[in-house]
């Protein structure tokens, strides 16, 4: 029986579905899901040398199928399921069975006395019983390796092949109080096949979790439940380090999306900043650890290598939106730590350098899109009719990169180079200004080969986030950001204006919401004195998450509020965008409340 008590994790109780939601741990491939009475452990490893196709991992069978829990017959047992963050709770006709993560790589499972059993599916080739349980292996090259492991009596263990990479397991066992079966998943050839303390082991993984959820900061009671559920998904999305996978780092998905990208990266580091500098420094390392000669920051870094080149739909280098200044002085400003200023700074140069020697093909000083997967923003109609783009939205953000490296600069000592950078930054919003500022329209235009792309989206307005714009520019951008028949829906923003011909609320950034764009511009109101605009963007934000969902997903429906059918679950940045503006909010209340008693 476990004994440790968290209001944590009593919070969270049930929020762990095993369908969309799955038992997992920190820095585990391991995730645990369930299909009626049975179990079913799937790997977050893309595995490419196998699949030999990027995303094939979404519908790889499981490792672990069919798991079951059984009687002394192996039939399976029906139970009553209870999740929390550390553990699931198994009520069966033969008593409680607990699981629990031990490590990254290894499953406990606590089990009722008297006589039970489990039997699985292994897709793997090869299997060994032995006197505590068994190994099982993947032979070849790709070595995936089970050991399953057992410290109570076993009656029977049974492994026969089910074709030629399957293996069924069945056992029987006779349990006293604390005993335990462990099932250990390594793509090692060493196994942890050592039993601890079951219930020692228990409460630590339970610890593990309270003491997470402990160290992050308070909330207003009406965000507490989905703030909580936000940071499971920021603990539980982590990978730990393999391969090209040089740090700890946060999937966008660890069901849907398992490696790093980069600007996922940058928006996961502001929610780390609160729990764990190092961490959150980390997401901005990752990411430089892998720069290309040239300068060059890869679009995504996978256990098994990195992606700067890609040959569809259009054949190009590839990478992702110039936002790490943006995001490393987001961290200065919470923690003042120089020093990760001064250790990424002249890396953050060579990248702003790649920029401008290898995508601005016109030399009007103003980049180009080579890539639509280079924006982030993939399937937008902006790359309907081909690349390279001249896009608003690129060319904001290297505004906002040489304006925070002049930042940097000041930090760090180089007041000369600082000078020049605040030049640069101002001689590129100018250059937006002149050659993508429609007056009569009142928006700044995407373009290709200097043809105007027609469609309008938010990305047309962002270049009122550098700050440098007339005043009369700003106003009527934000007029159009405000507008309820363009991009002010019950859930702004919409990736397309709601009366374009090219928006479809059902499909990524043709329509729908996302959290990440809502918070560059909710600071970008803030910033320009549109505090008030500011603060109803970030409530309607906040409630979109709030409410109607117990998962946090990708993108949402601007009209009603819903998750689309493709939008990921559990997704990293709304989580951590989420967590972002709901400490925004509670600390203003809290600061608004000071006042009202002085």
């Amino acid at each position: 029986m476990l004994t440790f008590q968290s209001p944590y994790l009593e919070l969270l109780k049930d929020y762990i579905n095993l369908r969309d939601v799955p038992f997992t741990e920190r820095g585990s491939r391991l995730l645990v899901f369930r299909t009626n009475s049975h179990f079913a452990v799937r790997l977050a490893e893309r595995w490419h040398k196998r699949d030999q196709r990027l995303s094939a991992y979404r519908n790889r069978p499981p490792i672990i199928d069919q798991w079951a829990l059984t009687d002394e017959h192996g039939n399976s047992l029906d139970f009553e399921l209870v999740t929390r963050p550390d553990c699931l709770e198994m009520k069966t006709t033969l008593g409680n069975f607990s699981m629990f993560f031990l490590d990254a790589e290894t499953i406990m499972l606590l089990l009722p006395e008297g006589r039970s059993g489990i039997s699985f599916v292994a897709n793997l080739d090869i299997a060994l019983p032995d006197r505590r349980g068994g190994i099982l292996r993947l032979s070849g090259d790709i070595r995936r390796n089970v050991a399953y492991t057992t410290n109570a009596a076993i009656v029977k263990n049974e492994a026969s092949a089910l074709g030629p990479d399957a293996q069924h397991i069945g056992m029987v066992v006779d349990a006293h109080a604390g005993d335990a079966l462990m099932l250990n998943i390594t793509p090692r050839l060493g196994f942890n096949r050592y039993i601890p303390d079951p219930q020692a082991a228990a409460e630590a993984a339970a610890r593990r979790w309270h003491d997470w959820f402990a160290a992050v900061p308070p909330v207003l009671e009406q965000y507490r439940e989905k703030y909580y559920f936000a940071w499971w998904v920021m603990r539980a999305g982590l990978i730990s380090t393999r391969y090209y996978t040089t740090r700890e780092a946060m999937t966008p998905s660890k069901l849907h999306y398992v490696g790093i990208w980069q600007w996922d990266a940058y928006f996961h580091a502001l929610a780390y900043r609160y729990i764990d500098k190092r961490l959150a420094q980390d997401q901005l390392r990752i990411l430089l650890d892998h720069q290309q000669e040239d300068g060059l920051l890869p679009d995504a870094v996978h256990d098994e290598g990195i992606i700067t080149h890609l040959n569809f739909p259009v054949d190009a280098d590839v990478t992702k939106p110039p936002l790490v200044a943006w995001a490393a002085w987001k961290l200065y400003e919470y923690d003042g730590d120089s020093e990760f200023l001064n250790e990424i700074y002249e890396p953050i140069v060579r990248w702003n350098q790649w920029w401008f020697n290898k995508n601005d093909q016109d030399h009007n000083g103003l980049c180009e899109y080579a890539h639509p997967f280079s924006s982030g923003l993939d399937d937008s109609p902006l790359w309907d009719e081909g690349m390279p783009v001249e896009s608003p939205d690129l060319n904001t953000y290297l505004c906002m990169q040489e304006e925070t490296l002049g930042k940097i600069a000041q930090v760090i000592g180089e007041e000369e180079q600082a000078k020049k950078w605040f030049t640069h930054a101002n001689d590129l919003a100018q250059r937006m200004l002149q050659n993508m500022w429609d007056e009569e329209a009142g928006l700044f235009w995407a373009s290709r080969h200097h043809q105007r792309i027609n469609v309008r989206t938010p990305f047309n307005l962002f270049p009122f986030m550098t700050g440098k714009m007339p005043t009369g520019v700003t106003q009527r951008l934000v007029n159009h950001l405000t507008d309820e028949k363009q991009f002010w829906p019950k859930f702004p923003v919409p990736s397309v204006a709601l009366d374009d011909p090219k928006y479809d609320p059902e499909q990524m950034w043709r329509g729908p919401t996302w959290l990440n764009i809502n918070y560059l511009l909710i600071e970008g109101l803030q910033n320009n004195g549109y505090g008030d605009i500011a603060r109803s963007l970030r409530d309607k934000t906040l409630a979109l998450i709030n409410s109607g969902h117990k998962d946090i997903y990708e993108y949402y429906h601007p009209e009603t509020g819903q998750n689309p059918p493709r939008a990921a679950a559990i997704f990293g940045w709304s989580s951590a965008i989420f967590i972002e503006l709901a400490i925004q909010a509670s600390q203003e209340q809290s600061l608004q409340a000071k006042k009202e008693v002085l």
